[in-house]
């Protein structure tokens, strides 16, 4: 009997030898970022596969900046990255082509995690289709605090005041359609592309009436002044007490105001009595999942870790990228930079600049100009009516 058990335990053996062994398959997926990102994504990208040492990743990268991703990807589809960042204004142009896996793996936890115009910014409708990685281009207000207390500039009004007070002026480029938007924004007024790509715009409507005329008023100031960055930069803490500008002019700023830098979200403005916030437009860092990808669930694992809090963080700390998640948003590392806790503050009063606009910004320009030029040979009504006549014509 012992014979013939160990025979039997010698043919199991090997039987067992024999066979082969399959060797669990490599997941493989690229990821497309700028330049700038390669060295930051590939540490990031390792601490993933270190967190998920149960399975074996290949990653391989690309250099495609966010402002590339769209034209790229339209190439060759098949080409293109499992993961790739892109450009907000990019999304529609990327649901239509049905790029984009549609976020469903932790999707409550990233909407809860990010601040909600990104959320928005990274959305088609109640669907999201990408994970909001960055909140770093949109506009804020610059002010000298040896002129202008943390009391005035909440508002609009104590602005212009404290700055007529010192002789000085308050800047803001009315001419531009991207910033002047931010009156109408506040108001609660429209501006939106339709599924048709037909420009929807009510600014000419009770409440857009009420923010023009608060145009009216702010460029008849005797404080008032416009311009390009350049007068901004040249004249703050000169002849100029305050600004409206973004992030990209931070150093130079500082370096001009020294000890009386500061920055804030925008003030509230009159309108029709009322003290209403100043909306603005806002510029987000996506990142999005191919739905070509062949492995659609490893591949929204690593968009959400490249997008979490730790690694907004890092983003912020290497790059200087103002963040989209919310704690990170409000961490001391993140307020203790002037500009970037402005624009944080900014924040929720913003709205993504839509794609397929262009109609928007020569009317646009058209009324700030005539704002600028204190040309009221026409109301304010009517310049609105005309310069919503022209923005939504199809």
């Amino acid at each position: 009997m012992k014979k013939l058990l160990s025979l039997a335990l010698v043919l199991s053996l090997a039987l067992t030898l024999a066979l082969p062994v399959f060797a669990t398959e490599p997941v493989k997926l690229k990821v497309w970022g700028s330049q700038e990102d390669q060295a930051m994504l590939q540490e990031m990208v390792d601490a993933f596969k270190a967190a998920n040492a149960d399975k074996t990743f290949e990653v391989e990268f690309g250099v495609v900046s966010e402002a590339d991703a769209k034209t790229r990807y339209m190439e060759d589809p098949t080409a293109a990255a499992d993961v790739f960042a892109f450009a907000d204004d990019q999304l529609p142009a990327f649901v239509a082509a049905d790029a984009l896996y549609e976020v469903t793996r932790n999707k409550d936890e990233i909407i809860a995690a990010n601040i909600p115009s990104s959320v928005k910014a990274a959305s088609s409708g109640d669907h999201l289709y990408a994970y909001p990685m960055t909140a770093d281009n949109g506009y804020f207000l610059y002010y000298d605090k040896s002129v202008i207390s943390e009391e005035q500039v909440k508002t609009l009004d104590g602005i212009l005041e404290a700055a007529k007070a010192a002789n000085k002026k308050v800047f803001m480029d009315v001419s531009n359609g991207w910033y002047i938007a931010s009156f109408f924004l506040g108001a609660g007024c429209e501006l939106r592309v339709d599924e048709n790509g037909v420009i929807v715009c009510d600014f000419n409507n009770e409440a857009g009436v009420k923010a023009g005329e608060a145009i009216k008023a702010f460029t008849a100031d005797e404080a008032f002044l416009t311009g390009d960055d350049n007068i901004l930069k040249g004249g703050i803490g000169e002849t100029i007490a305050a600004g409206v500008s973004g992030a990209w002019n931070a150093d130079d700023i500082k370096s001009k105001l020294g000890d009386n830098y500061a920055a804030t979200k925008l003030p509230t403005f009159t309108m029709g009595g009322e003290q209403v916030q100043m909306g603005s437009f806002a510029g987000f860092k996506l990142l999005g999942v191919n739905t070509m990808t062949q492995y659609p669930e490893e591949a929204m694992d690593l968009a959400a870790w490249l997008t979490n809090e730790e690694n907004q963080l890092k983003r912020f700390e290497v790059r200087g990228l103002g963040p989209a998640n919310v704690n990170v948003a409000a961490s001391t590392a993140v307020q203790d930079n002037i500009a970037l806790a402005a624009l944080a503050a900014q924040a929720p009063y913003a709205s993504s600049q839509a794609a397929g606009l262009d109609n928007y910004w020569a009317p646009a320009e058209a009324f700030g100009t005539t704002m600028e030029a204190k040309d009221y040979t026409k109301d304010v009504k009517t310049l609105l009516d005309e310069m919503v006549t022209a923005i939504t014509a199809k």
